[in-house]
């Protein structure tokens, strides 16, 4: 006997499964993966390798024992998350600290809304920013690409600019007393302190190539994100050289590549339609600057990306996608 089944839409299925989006993402995030394992070596290879492994146990457990529903590690999601995670840790953050974050990012980010579609934050980013708040020493120690003395350590050059400002000094009185050499031949293949997603803007360019070509993600959050940030840290650095870095330092350093390309874009947290992409992108930029610039910390695109997910639903509600078979008035 044929049985009626009704469920919500979609309906009508086509190529794109979510196992097959992960995978994409998986496939953009290996050039940026392999370098920071070069620069990094072994620890950035243990934190990854724990914080995938430690997102894909707990999702298990929570969906097994607590949720009582069949596990769906197969959609290569918890994956994903324990990946961009591990990109937004230093290389040198103790391992307990990469479990507890993973629990926090797949126990409080996604699970406890539902799961994956449910959750209204990037759960990833829920980790990052609860180890930031909870443990600030271990994650703004950055380890030295490349270190010849295990353990060294120093300031990324967001935190070296934020840092001589503070003292006083000018750009140039920084760029000239500073260890740190401002050359963006550095910041664009990997070799300053960060973040393993911070590394080299090059290998994440690569991956954001690769997901435009397989259709995974549309220019328009991370275009305009790139485009507000540097209209408004241009604006800023016109009227004041000598206080504000000029706008190419703020597209390559820091976290706003990783940000704006693999987290931003997140299916479930941003915008349906490309216009309330486009209005989304805009504030991620803008509170970024506004973060990096005024603001106490010298990163802010984790903090600017979680404020508009909160958003995404008022920006959904007024930015509409147009109804099939919709005639224009």
């Amino acid at each position: 006997m044929n049985k009626l089944i009704i469920s919500p839409s979609p309906h009508i299925h086509g190529e794109f499964s979510t196992q097959r989006l992960m995978r994409d993402v998986i496939i953009a995030l290996l050039p940026a993966m392999l370098v920071s394992f070069y620069f990094f070596g072994i620890q950035a290879l243990a934190v990854v390798c724990v914080a995938v492994a430690s997102c894909v146990t707990f999702e298990y457990l929570i969906q097994k024992f607590l949720l009582k529903r069949t596990p769906t590690l197969s959609d290569l999601s918890a994956v994903v998350t324990g990946l961009i995670l591990s990109f937004n840790l230093p290389s040198n953050l103790p391992l307990w600290l990469v479990v507890m974050g993973s629990l926090i990012a797949i126990g409080v980010g996604k699970m406890t809304f539902g799961g994956l579609g449910s959750n209204p934050f990037n759960p990833a980013l829920v980790g990052r920013v609860f180890l930031l708040i909870a443990r600030p020493v271990e994650m703004t120690s950055w380890p030295v690409p490349l270190a010849t003395v295990d353990g060294a350590t120093g300031a990324t050059p967001l935190a070296v600019i934020k840092e001589g400002l503070k003292n006083g000094q000018t750009i140039e009185q920084i760029k000239l007393s500073s260890d740190y050499n401002f050359d963006y031949f550095d910041t664009l293949w990997g070799t300053i302190g960060g973040s393993l997603g911070e590394v080299s803007a090059v290998a994440l360019l690569l991956g954001f190539a690769w997901l435009l070509l397989r259709k995974v993600i549309t220019w328009h959050i991370p275009v305009s994100i790139f485009a507000t940030v540097f209209v408004f840290s241009g604006i800023l650095y016109l009227v004041n050289p000598n206080q504000f870095i000029d706008p190419v330092f703020h597209l390559l350093t820091g976290g706003l590549i990783f940000g704006a390309v693999y987290m931003a874009t997140d299916y479930v947290t941003s915008p349906m339609t490309h216009k309330g992409m486009i209005v989304y992108g805009i504030g991620i930029g803008l509170i970024t600057i506004l973060i990096r610039v005024f603001g106490s910390y010298p990163e802010g695109i984790s903090f600017a990306i979680l404020f508009m997910n909160a958003l995404t639903p008022l920006i959904n509600k007024y930015m509409k996608p147009k109804l099939f078979g919709e005639v224009k008035k």
